[in-house]
């Protein structure tokens, strides 16, 4: 326990040393590109917390099995600020004699940054999976009553004696109705053939059901449901 919390300690000391370093290069090369004041303090800001979400949306998208393209786009673009700017203050450029590319780009950042916030923050997330609907009355079929003809009617004793003595045997069972099987809406069923496709593209063999239920992360009870549209 004491080893583990050591190694968590750690992460987090070099996690802090590493955001104040890179928030520290962020602001340098702000301030000497022009953005004086408060706004070469948002600058950093706003690059780490462009890196953050992207990073999270992106790791949400993985684990619902959806493509997660635009998100790691934006997570590399946050990236290559914060990295670029590390590089820019290690003595390579002359933070007293800032080009003017270098000063677009910078007075530029925020439209960018605002632009790929707005598009992670209105990214769909993974579809909820539907609740398996049970069988209705309606569903189920009602149970045969026999009708006896006049030749195997009972006399009055009989009658009485098999009332209070019933015979389990002549009663009449109806077999159990199967269960149908739970529909999959569009959005569902169009995420199973792109992954069916996906697999067999990959691996040349047919996707397993169970599989891509579970990549879907719907219940085993869906497993029929996701074959029937393979």
């Amino acid at each position: 326990m004491r080893a583990h919390l050591a190694r968590v300690d750690a992460v987090i000391v070099q996690a802090v040393i590493a955001g104040a370093l890179s928030f520290s290069h962020l602001h340098d090369l702000a301030a000497a590109a022009g953005q004086d004041g408060w706004k070469a303090w948002a600058y950093p800001v706003s690059v780490d917390l462009l890196l953050v979400a992207a990073w999270r949306r992106m790791r949400q998208q993985q684990r619902a099995g959806q493509a997660a393209g635009g998100p790691r786009l934006w997570f590399l673009v946050a990236l290559a600020a914060s990295l670029g700017a590390n590089v820019a203050t290690a003595g390579l450029l002359d933070l007293n004699d800032v080009p003017a590319w270098l000063r677009v780009t910078v007075a530029g950042w925020p439209a960018v940054a605002f632009f790929g916030g707005t598009l992670l923050a209105h990214t769909s997330h993974a579809p909820e999976t539907p609740a398996a609907p049970g069988p209705s009355a309606a569903d189920t079929p009602a149970e045969p009553h026999a009708v006896p003809s006049a030749a195997d009617r009972p006399d009055r004793e009989a009658l009485s004696a098999s009332s209070t003595d019933p015979d389990p045997a002549l009663e009449p069972t109806a077999e159990p109705a199967p269960t149908p099987a739970p529909a999959l809406p569009p959005a569902l069923v169009d995420r199973v053939r792109a992954l069916a496709d996906e697999h067999r593209s990959t691996t040349g063999h047919p996707a397993d059901p169970d599989a891509v239920r579970a990549r879907l992360g719907l219940p085993p009870s869906m497993t029929a449901s996701v074959a029937a549209h393979l």
